[in-house]
C-alpha cells in the first residue's frame, strides 16, 4: 500500500534518499537508525539527502519485531516554567546523536493528567519514559511495568525509584541552605515554597528545612513557614507577610528563584536594605539572580546534566548495555551572593 501522496512506498524513497547521497540503501537506513553507526559526512550527506526527497521514514514499521518506535517520551509538570529548558535541551542532545526522537508533554502538577499521557505514550509504543515526578497514580505504575518499557524519574532522589533515578536530593540541597544561612550567623531563618499538595519537590525541600532546622536546636515555626502559588507577586507577598509579621526572620529561604527575585523587588521598593533588614536565599541558579542588585545567594542545580546522563542510562538500557536499575546522584553547589 502506498504511504506517501505521490503513491510511491518507503523502499522505493529510500532508493532516492540512498542515490542523491552516493551511498547504499542499507546506509542510508543505518544513519536514520543510529547515526553514530556511520561517519558524519555520510550522515551529513543522508540528512541533506532527506531534506531534498522528503523522505519520511516510518520508524514504527521498522521496529515491528520489537514493538517499539524509536521514540522516547517526557513529562515535565509545566512547559511555562523555563527551569525544565535545560533539561529538556540536554536529553535532545544526546537522544538525536543516537538516532531517537523525543516527545515532550506537559503534565499540569497533576498526577492524573501524567497518567492520561502515559497512557498515550505506551499507545505509541515508546522506547522509554523519562517522568519529572517521582509520585505516580497506581494505575500509571501499573501500565508502566505492563507495557516493561524503561523509565528513568528526573525531579528529585527517592529511595526507591519506578526504575531508574538521575537527580539530586531537594532535601539534602534544602538542609544544606538552611545550614548555609545559619554559618553566616542567620538564627531566625522563615522558609517560602510552592504547594507541596501535588509537588514532591516541594515536600522534599520543606522536609530539607525542618532537617536543617531540628539539627540546628532551632524551632521551625509554623508561622514562619509558608506555601505559596507561583510568581514574582507571590514571592514580593510572602516577604512583605513574614518582615512585618510577629518576630520577623532575619533571613528568608525561598524554595524557588522567581518567589526570591519578587521578594527581593518588593523590598528594594520599600526601602528594606537586603540584607541590612533581611537576607534572601533562593533554590535555583535563574540568570537573573546573579544580576539583580544584590545578587541572590542560591542552589544551583544540574538541570541540563540531569538531561544527559539521563537520557544515556536510558538509551543503555533499551540497546541491552546496561541492565541496572541505576540511581544518578548529580548533586548540587550553593553560590554565595551578597544578598546573605
Amino acid at each position: 500500500m502506498p504511504d506517501d501522496a505521490g503513491g510511491r512506498g518507503t523502499s522505493s524513497r529510500m532508493r532516492d534518499v540512498a542515490q542523491r547521497a552516493g551511498v547504499s540503501p542499507m546506509t542510508v537506513s543505518r544513519a536514520l537508525r543510529d547515526p553514530s553507526k556511520v561517519s558524519e559526512p555520510v550522515r551529513r550527506r543522508v540528512e541533506e539527502a532527506v531534506r531534498a526527497v522528503g523522505y519520511v521514514p516510518n520508524r514504527l514499521a521498522g521496529n515491528l519485531s520489537s514493538m517499539r518506535s524509536n521514540v522516547i517520551g517526557l513529562i515535565v509538570p509545566n512547559l511555562d516554567n523555563s527551569l525544565y529548558a535545560p533539561t529538556i535541551q540536554g536529553v535532545s542532545a544526546v537522544l538525536r546523536d543516537s538516532g531517537f526522537q523525543l516527545m515532550i508533554a506537559d503534565g499540569g502538577y497533576s498526577m492524573e493528567g501524567e497518567e492520561a499521557l502515559i497512557t498515550a505514550f505506551l499507545a505509541q509504543q515508546v522506547a522509554g519514559l523519562m517522568l519529572h515526578d517521582t509520585r505516580h497514580t497506581p494505575a500509571a505504575v501499573e501500565m508502566i511495568r505492563r507495557a516493561g518499557v524503561p523509565v528513568v524519574e528526573t525531579g528529585t532522589l527517592v529511595p526507591d525509584p519506578l526504575d531508574m533515578a538521575v537527580s539530586y536530593s531537594n532535601h539534602d540541597a534544602a538542609r544544606a541552605m538552611v545550614l548555609h544561612l545559619h554559618r553566616l550567623g542567620y538564627r531566625r531563618i522563615a522558609f517560602v515554597s510552592l504547594s507541596a499538595t501535588h509537588n514532591d519537590r516541594s515536600r522534599d525541600r520543606q522536609r530539607g528545612f525542618r532537617t536543617a532546622m531540628g539539627e540546628l536546636g532551632l524551632q521551625a515555626e509554623p508561622r514562619l513557614m509558608l506555601e505559596m502559588p507561583p510568581g514574582l507577586a507571590s514571592g514580593a507577598e510572602a516577604v512583605v507577610r513574614l518582615v512585618q509579621g510577629e518576630a520577623a526572620p532575619d533571613a528568608v529561604f525561598f524554595a524557588g528563584d522567581v518567589l526570591a527575585a519578587g521578594a527581593l523587588f518588593e523590598c528594594q521598593r520599600r526601602g528594606w536594605a537586603v540584607p541590612g533588614r533581611v537576607a534572601l536565599a533562593a533554590f535555583d541558579d535563574i540568570d537573573m539572580l546573579r544580576h539583580v542588585v544584590p545578587p541572590i545567594t542560591t542552589l544551583r542545580l544540574p538541570r541540563a546534566g540531569i538531561g544527559r546522563r539521563g537520557a544515556e542510562v536510558l538509551l543503555d538500557r533499551i540497546q541491552g548495555r546496561s541492565q541496572e536499575r541505576v540511581v544518578v546522584d548529580l548533586g548540587f553547589e550553593i553560590i554565595q551572593r551578597e544578598s546573605t
